[in-house]
């Protein structure tokens, strides 16, 4: 008898069947790893406007500061606000200025609140949504630190 040298490992496939399952057991983990980061990302873009919403409306912190109360389309334009960098910013006001101009005349008279559990929650709420980190900050920083390390 030659002594033949053992195949290394005894868990790859050794028939077409072997392979197919296989791959479809690796496109099953690969599928449900991007389904749960799609969902991961809906939930999150669903979750922002809830907490504004929620924050603005049911807890009343615009009518706190002496604010109005916010529709859908009001309720979405603070959110991509409160989540967008300065460019942004600058767009959202500009398009806000050119569509209603008589907005920014100052309607009510805005102060801070007075100090309570629910205007600390609903600031708390607003301050979250606020503090999503956008990608540019994030790669600039990495950049940075990299930099600093060597």
């Amino acid at each position: 008898m030659k002594n033949r040298p053992r195949r290394p490992s005894s868990f790859l496939p050794h028939t077409p069947v072997g392979w197919a399952l296989a791959a479809l057991g690796l496109g099953a983990f690969v599928a449900g790893a991007t389904t749960l980061l799609v969902l991961v990302a809906v939930l999150a873009f669903a979750l922002a406007p809830l907490a504004v919403w929620c924050a603005w409306n049911v807890l009343d912190f615009a009518g706190a500061i002496g604010a109005p109360e916010l529709g859908l389309g009001g309720i979405l334009l603070l959110t991509l606000f409160l989540v967008s960098g300065l460019v942004a910013r600058l767009a959202i006001a500009a398009i806000v200025a050119l569509v209603d101009p008589g907005w920014l005349h100052g309607s009510a008279r805005l102060h801070w609140p007075q100090a309570s559990l629910r205007a600390f929650v609903a600031l708390a709420l607003l301050l979250a949504v606020a503090a999503v980190p956008s990608r540019h900050r994030a790669t600039t920083r990495s950049r940075s630190d990299r930099h600093v390390q060597r």
